[in-house]
């Protein structure tokens, strides 16, 4: 579970203020205009921002004051953040060690992650000898071997073609099911929350105006919702 309590942050002139509940093991996608304060959403969750009061409690504890790396979560970001200069093998090993000092078992760990999303065949190869699609692939098997029960996405998949994303999709929502993760994704694709949400979040001006299932929310007549729809 991740909880949200009248948590209050400013950036530039847009004061935000959320009040949320994600249960455990849920998979929400958060949608609305840009700038409206999704990826603010996440990196408080994160704790790569700090709100100015409120709290956020992942499971019963609060982790308000907590930092990123003391926090049960993994991110992945639009950029996937490998490293060009290493092999896809010890891009996936930065999620146990970032200094790449594996204790022996480890390592099956990393082999077992890149099995998983089907890049054991290219676990030695350089990032830039392989596709977009295949670089967010490692970003999945480094959040796997991190092993953390929240997944939050900023994003991840939105320069990869229609059918990578689908894949990548039903690669995340297949690990979601295997691991119970609790996942939150910023997406700017509707379609990308109808295939993989259980539920959706529509978010304004820093504030979520609305949370529901996603069926039910896309359904709706919330005036700004089909209004960024195109409705």
């Amino acid at each position: 579970m991740i909880s949200l309590d009248d948590v209050r942050f400013r950036y530039e002139d847009m004061e935000m203020r959320f009040d949320a509940l994600f249960p455990k093991g849920s998979f929400t996608a958060v949608i609305g205009p840009s700038g409206g304060g999704k990826s603010t959403l996440l990196n408080l969750i994160a704790g790569f921002e700090r709100p100015l009061s409120g709290r956020v409690l992942i499971g019963d504890k609060d982790v308000t004051a907590l930092p990123p790396d003391r926090r049960p979560v993994s991110m992945i970001f639009q950029d996937n953040n490998v490293f060009a200069h290493l092999s896809l093998w010890q891009n996936v090993a930065l999620g146990i060690s970032p200094a790449l000092k594996l204790a022996p078992e480890q390592p099956k760990r990393v082999e077992l992650a890149l099995s998983e999303v089907g890049l054991a065949a290219l676990a030695h190869r350089k990032p830039g000898e392989v596709s977009g699609g295949e670089r967010q692939r490692v970003a999945v098997a480094r959040a796997l071997v991190r092993d953390r029960p929240v997944l939050l996405l900023d994003e991840p998949f939105a320069a990869l073609g229609p059918a990578q994303r689908r894949d990548m999709l039903d690669l995340v929502t297949a690990m979601q099911k295997a691991k119970g993760l609790t996942i939150i994704m910023v997406t700017h694709q509707p379609e990308d929350a109808e295939q993989a949400a259980s539920h959706t979040a529509y978010l304004e001006k820093g504030r979520i105006v609305a949370m529901k299932p996603t069926a039910e929310l896309f359904a709706s007549a919330l005036p700004g919702l089909r209004d960024y729809l195109g409705k």
